[in-house]
């Protein structure tokens, strides 16, 4: 076991992924003494954050032994979320009690690409059931804990990610997205979180998921740590049902060079006609201000979006996958789901899945992706779209209660996201940007939105309001 020093533990915490793997190419570090550090820091904050639910210590220490230390990302400590990726030798069980016995025997194929990257697997982060919540409170492992204020949440469903990369536990760790995923507990937790393009990241060895309208990447605490883990990650297979544009450099070589003039448009209206927070109002006026002083053309433009329309569909749509999948999940576990395996509102997901029918189904199919045509036709003259991440600032532990059995109520409790779920829809990359905080002290997030296929605009841009608004040296009242 390597020693973990003072000074090892401050280098640590303080640096960014990239800045670790650095130390690990000039021999400053070695891989295994980052694991250490790694498993002093969990072990230091996760008793009270619950942001890590399985460790994986001994197959990150068997790891470090062999990764390439050249790789981008070489012996930086990692964290995969607890829902879908198939890790070999790691438990994937959804945060549901139906699969709490399930071992994945298989790398999907990000996996791959994450264990090439130089990645080391120190765990998995919480998350609430089946992902289907903008927080984080499974009833299996228990609630994931903000950082910054304990009694709001971490954000969902990547809440565990987002409290453990805000925290310092790991500088980067897997999240997902179909319905403001990664986004939200960026928000929620003060650190970025960019949902890419549609097909940007292959689904494999699934063909699909939510028809198009799920995403993974990841949580960071750096713009060049999110682009460099798009670099590593990014990329089609043969035969992926979407394969978006990719641009001939690096996104992390993109990301480093301020955007020329951009027009910019903005809204702190919601589409669904509800209210906003004042204070999430103004740090998006704010930044459209900040932005229109930089030199970029910048007008307030609100969506010509049924938001509520939109989300009854979109909610119905996913029930049906939803379905599906438990009923595929019965020959892995060996029976079949019951209502007793899992959440209420999860059962009642799959009761209205299983009761659509299959003309239903094709029809909401179809509404979703004209509806997110519409979206990305409305935004198209504009090279970046800013909104509120969320639109009102985090809710108290609870507030999302996945015990109710009423799918209706538990879907409109999703309102504060009402700018999140348009931009699965339509395809398009969406990032947090975590350059607002509120009075209470928790943080607030705004969102760039981009067109189809460019990332590398968001990410610029995102990399001149890192410097503008400096969020690095931000720490939350439970960290490292």
């Amino acid at each position: 076991m390597a020693e973990v020093t003072e000074s090892l533990l401050r280098t640590y915490v303080e640096s960014d992924g990239l800045a670790l793997a650095e130390l690990v190419h000039k021999g400053e570090v070695s891989p295994l003494e980052l694991v250490e550090a790694a498993v002093v820091t969990i072990e230091k904050l996760n008793p009270t954050l619950n942001a890590v639910i399985h460790k994986h210590y001994d197959m990150a220490r068997e790891a470090a032994q062999s990764v390439d230390r050249k790789a981008p990302f070489a012996g930086v400590p990692y964290l995969l979320k607890e829902l879908a990726t198939s890790w070999k030798g790691s438990p994937n069980t959804n945060s549901s009690y139906y699969l709490k016995d399930v071992v994945s025997d298989f790398d999907a194929e990000v996996v791959t690409r994450i264990k090439k990257a130089g990645f080391l697997l120190v765990g998995k982060s919480n998350a609430p059931e089946n992902g289907w919540s903008i927080s984080t409170e499974p009833k299996l492992f228990g609630a994931t804990v903000n950082p910054w204020r304990a009694e709001v949440t971490a954000g969902g469903s990547s809440g565990g990610s987002c409290s453990a990369v805000a925290s310092r536990m790991v500088p980067v760790a897997e999240s997902s997205d179909a319905a403001g995923s990664i986004r939200v507990p960026a928000s929620c937790c003060g650190v970025l979180g960019l949902k890419p393009s549609r097909g940007r990241v292959t689904m494999a060895p699934y063909a699909d998921a939510w028809h198009g309208c799920a995403y993974f990447l990841a949580n960071t605490r750096s713009v060049r740590d999110t682009a460099a883990y798009l670099d590593a990650v990014a990329g089609a297979l043969p035969g992926d049902p979407y394969q978006p544009p990719v641009p001939e450099k690096s996104w992390l070589e993109l990301s480093r060079h301020a955007p020329k003039k951009l027009r910019i448009a903005y809204s702190v209206t919601p589409p669904d006609g509800r209210g906003i927070d004042p204070e999430v109002k103004q740090v998006v006026l704010d930044t459209a201000k900040r932005l229109e002083n930089l030199g970029h053309t910048v007008e307030e433009h609100n969506m010509a979006l049924d938001a509520d329309n939109a989300w009854k569909t979109y909610t119905h749509m996913s029930c049906v996958q939803t379905a599906a999948v438990f009923d595929w999940l019965a020959a892995v576990v060996g029976r079949p789901v019951t209502k007793d395996d899992v959440e209420p509102i999860t059962w009642a997901i799959i009761e209205r899945g299983r009761a659509t029918s299959g003309i239903r189904h094709i029809s909401d199919v179809e509404a979703v992706r004209q509806m997110g045509r519409a979206i990305a036709m409305d935004l198209d003259a504009y090279d970046i779209f800013l909104t509120p991440t969320l639109t009102n600032l985090p809710r108290p532990v609870g507030f999302y209660d996945m015990s109710t059995t009423d799918l209706d109520a538990y879907n409109d409790l999703w309102s504060d996201g009402v700018f999140m779920f348009p931009f699965d829809m339509s395809g398009q990359p969406a990032m947090s940007i975590p350059v607002g905080m509120s009075k209470s002290g928790v943080p607030i997030g705004v969102q760039a939105v981009g067109r189809y296929g460019d990332e590398a605009t968001i990410l610029a841009l995102a990399t001149v309001l890192e410097q503008e608004v400096p969020w690095a040296g931000r720490r939350p009242k439970v960290a490292a």
